[in-house]
């Protein structure tokens, strides 16, 4: 079981980028916290109706959420943190983001079993992050569908190339 957590998002076009992300990479679920959210939801983006598969759920805190064996693991930029590169991502993970304005509390720092952060200059938006940390674990999972096959069924209708 695969979750991503996002900590009182308030940009429907991060919902909207998390939730194509999510699909592209076989997220089980998204939750959300807080409120800002829900006044921008009229706004959003999911341009594939993803939410109509993987569900979008408001909550008021994630760790009641977490099914047996799934580890927590923060991102955020916090010191002492793993650097992304040398992760390795447990097989089933709730993923925890910090909010697009700010960070995660200490407390839920201090629950996680592991805490990432992504070696960039600056910081990423929440939607790149949440495509950049999907795209890692994808990466580095050796059972992970590549081919021909995956291509066919990912790509949009009117794209036919070939590579000669």
């Amino acid at each position: 079981m695969i979750t991503i957590c996002l900590t009182n998002p308030k940009s429907p076009t991060n919902v909207g980028g998390v939730m194509r992300a999510s699909g592209c990479f076989g997220v089980d679920q998204v939750l959300y916290t807080g409120n800002r959210y829900n006044v921008a939801k009229k706004f959003a983006t999911d341009t594939q109706n993803i939410t109509s598969d993987i569900g979008l759920v408001h909550v008021d805190e994630f760790l009641s959420h977490k099914t047996p064996g799934q580890k927590v693991i923060c991102v955020d930029l916090v010191e002492g943190a793993t650097a992304l590169p040398h992760f390795q991502h447990p097989e089933e993970a709730i993923y925890v983001f910090g909010p697009e304005d700010g960070s995660l509390s200490q407390e839920m720092i201090n629950a996680a079993d592991a805490v990432v952060y992504m070696p960039t200059r600056g910081s990423l938006n929440l939607a790149a992050s949440v495509n950049v940390l999907l795209y890692d674990r994808v990466a580095k999972d050796e059972q992970w569908q590549i081919g021909d096959e995956l291509v066919k069924q990912s790509r949009d209708k009117n794209n036919n190339l070939k590579v000669e």
